[in-house]
């Protein structure tokens, strides 16, 4: 049930309050507000433009005693009683069966204001005979008509019929009317058959009555009682009739839906308040203090629609008359009072100087404990940083504070994505560069570890990494119970957003030297990973959803968190196969040996992705089971059949010559024999030839660059970062900078 309160408007001063007793606003002014005893509030109205419409007129006829009231509508029924939701009318509406003859009765208020109260029952009496009821249910707002039946059968022997006792009982049975029907017909038919000829049988009746009372006089056929119909103003409820000009609630009021899905809406005035909701200005204030509520030492203030009880100066308590009143206030209680308000003050003063002390002291421990529990002393080790510290330059370790205020508290409005390691947040540091802050999901004792793990094992490797095209680690976060990671924010999202994602459109220049450019640039970052660090570092988890672009496209590596590091003249690791399925190298799958070769077949897996603008994993039809990528296209290259895998966009834009030596590069990558794979600097060289041929150019600085860099063992490129906001993906697999999948 909806309540919508109505307010005075432009209301400068509150009208004067009134006594409860006093009756105001009750007729339309000019009016009657009386039939004889009877008090008629509008919406209801005697006489002519006295009522809202035509449905509510009262028919006052004066000259008999008491007075006469017609309702007048389709049919006239006599009014007894009018009161806030519900209308009372006499009860002459009777059915009868006597012999062959029979009477009927139907009512139907399909088209009024008024539907039948629950109050109401059908009541049957006689023997050995069927009441059937048939009645419409009236649903708003189409105003539609919901038909539903129903009926008893009464029981009785012929010398105990029902005399006025109470029913259900011998001889009577009844039919509740449900609230809201609006449309009533009731007849009776006879039992025949099975219990031979009734037709001899008293008489049977059927009339209207009360749930609780029952007045019947069965030798007569007479009933005695009301029938009571609830009532309504309009079809609309209270949110649709609020907008209309004509809607009846005014001020300090509140409009109430109808009951039992009933259209329509009723007026109530607001607590404090009384009056005629239906007419302006509506409902007005009642002064309660003209009734004294309070203590006799106590002063009433009335305001609108309550009041307040003060006690007079000298005096205290809570100046109700019922309540505990007003006392008076001694000196000496008055003095005892302020000492005692005095040491409570010094005592509370004390207590919140210790809480601070306290509070300041166990978030100091409790930052330590994170720092431990987070790796931190882990990382002093490997990394000679104290905590507080800067870590190589620019990489340092942040405060919470710093984090929950570049990121707004870490409010779910910042969030760039969801992994299986926590959740990425867009934020901005006081100093108005925009950052990705990663933090860390909060899991059990056992998981915990583990993600603990790969966090400093992430944060180890890319301090040792400085290189254009690997997302570059700002710093962390250890104080808190999830360690936080804070990166450059690379703005157009990953890879595989752009390849598989076609709501792009056109803002993603996907152009064959694009393709070419982001191959050539993951190949360089990853032989440098393999060749040019103090350490060989494996990624073990490179797919076009851990490449990242910034806002000038170029290509960026992310998520180092499952990567590894090769001692010198170390040539694999036996460990369990980690990574992403449709990208893992399925001879280090099956051998648990993880080599450089191991990142080349994951990035030959890219380079189709660029090829074909398929995914990973092509999905299974109802003939076939679901397929790799890797294994689709390597079929396609020993058949001969480049064309049909290839991206229209690629196909179009490329020459046909450039994309059959990067495919069949990206065959060599796929071999199943790593030993037979080139290496990533092979790789890189030979993507930047193509580069070249493609663009026509006899000169190619970046490859030159790239081959000092690796012979000379350092690899250190500028850092591209933005200092603007920019879109990021929806998709579950472009969360950055980092995310992983295992399998």
């Amino acid at each position: 049930m909806e309540h919508e309160i109505s307010r005075p408007v432009n209301e400068v001063t509150p009208p004067p309050p009134f006594h409860r007793e006093e009756i105001i606003n009750i007729a339309k002014p000019g009016c009657p507000t009386k039939c004889g005893n009877l008090r008629v509030p509008y919406p209801f109205g005697i006489g002519s433009n006295c009522s809202v419409n035509p449905w509510f007129d009262i028919d006052c006829d004066t000259s008999v005693d008491p007075p006469n009231m017609l309702v007048s509508s389709r049919n006239e029924f006599h009014l007894i009683d009018i009161s806030e939701s519900q209308i009372q009318i006499k009860n002459h509406f009777l059915t009868s069966l006597c012999g062959n003859r029979s009477m009927n009765f139907t009512l139907d208020f399909s088209e009024t204001p008024y539907t039948f109260s629950d109050a109401n029952k059908l009541t049957h009496t006689g023997c050995l005979a069927v009441l059937e009821g048939l009645s419409h249910r009236y649903v708003a707002p189409n105003l539609t008509l919901n038909n539903s039946a129903g009926g008893c059968v009464s029981f009785c022997s012929d010398d105990d019929q029902f005399r006025g006792r109470s029913c259900p009982g011998n001889g009577c049975c009844q039919i509740p009317i449900p609230k809201g029907t609006v449309f009533l017909k009731s007849f009776i038919s006879c039992l025949e058959d099975r219990w031979g000829n009734v037709k001899s049988k008293p008489c049977s009746y059927s009339f209207i009555g009360g749930k609780d009372n029952l007045t019947f006089e069965a030798d007569s056929g007479l009933s005695e009682g009301a029938v009571v119909l609830d009532w309504r103003m309009g079809t609309e409820n209270c949110s649709q009739a609020r907008n209309s000009s004509d809607f009846g609630c005014h001020g300090n009021s509140v409009c109430i839906d109808a009951d039992a899905g009933v259209g329509g809406y009723r007026c109530s005035c607001l607590k404090g308040y009384q009056g005629n909701p239906y007419l302006p200005p509506g409902c007005l204030d009642i002064d309660e203090c003209i009734n004294n509520p309070c203590h006799s030492t106590a002063i009433c203030v009335n305001n609108p629609g309550s009041f307040i009880c003060e006690c007079r100066r000298g005096y205290r308590g809570d100046a109700r008359r019922n309540g505990a009143g007003c006392f008076q206030m001694t000196w000496s209680k008055l003095s005892r009072g302020l000492d005692a308000w005095m040491v409570f003050l010094v005592l509370y003063t004390v207590f919140l100087i210790l809480r601070k002390f306290v509070r300041k002291r166990n978030l100091k421990n409790r930052r330590k404990k994170f720092f431990k529990q987070n790796g931190g002393l882990l990382l002093q080790q490997q990394t000679s940083v104290q905590e507080g510290q800067t870590i190589l330059g620019n990489t340092r370790i942040f405060t919470a504070k710093e984090l929950e205020k570049a990121t707004d508290q870490f409010n779910e409005s910042r969030i760039l994505g969801r992994g299986g390691q926590g959740t990425v947040y867009k934020g901005m540091l006081s100093d108005g560069q925009i950052v990705a802050i990663k933090k860390c999901q909060l899991v059990d004792d056992h998981k915990s570890k583990h993600l603990v793990e790969q966090f400093i094992n992430e944060v180890v490797l890319l301090l040792q990494i400085s290189h254009r095209n690997v997302v570059k680690l700002l710093g962390c976060c250890l104080e808190e119970e999830v360690p936080h990671l804070v990166y450059e924010f690379v703005p157009n999202g990953t890879l595989f957003h752009h390849i598989h994602d076609d709501s792009n459109g056109p803002e993603f220049p996907f152009s064959w030297n694009n393709c070419l450019k982001i191959a050539a640039d993951v190949a360089g970052a990853l032989a440098y990973l393999h060749t040019a660090t103090s350490l060989p570092i494996l990624h073990r988890d490179i797919k076009s959803s851990n490449i990242l672009l910034d806002e000038k496209y170029v290509a960026k590596v992310s998520d180092f968190g499952i990567a590894k590091s090769l001692a010198i003249g170390q040539t694999h690791i036996t460990t369990f196969a980690n990574g992403t399925f449709g990208y893992i190298d399925p001879e280090y799958f099956q051998s648990c040996q993880l080599t450089e070769k191991s990142d080349v077949y994951s990035f030959g897996v890219v380079l189709v992705e660029l090829l074909t603008g398929l995914v990973a994993v092509i999905p299974s039809t109802i003939e076939e089971d679901a397929k790799g990528l890797a294994s689709h296209s390597q079929s396609a290259m020993n058949e001969d059949n480049l064309d049909s895998i290839l991206d229209a966009r690629v196909a179009a834009e490329g020459e046909k010559e450039g994309e059959v030596a990067v495919a069949k590069l990206a065959n060599r990558c796929l071999n199943f024999n790593g030993k037979e794979r080139p290496n990533m600097k092979e790789v890189a060289m030979e993507l930047e030839n193509l580069r070249r041929a493609q663009m026509g150019s006899t000169v190619d600085t970046r490859l030159q660059e790239d081959s000092e860099i690796f012979s000379k063992g350092n690899y250190d490129y500028g850092w591209t970062s933005t200092k603007e906001f920019g879109t990021r993906s929806t998709s579950a697999s472009d969360i950055h900078p980092i995310t992983f999948d295992t399998i």
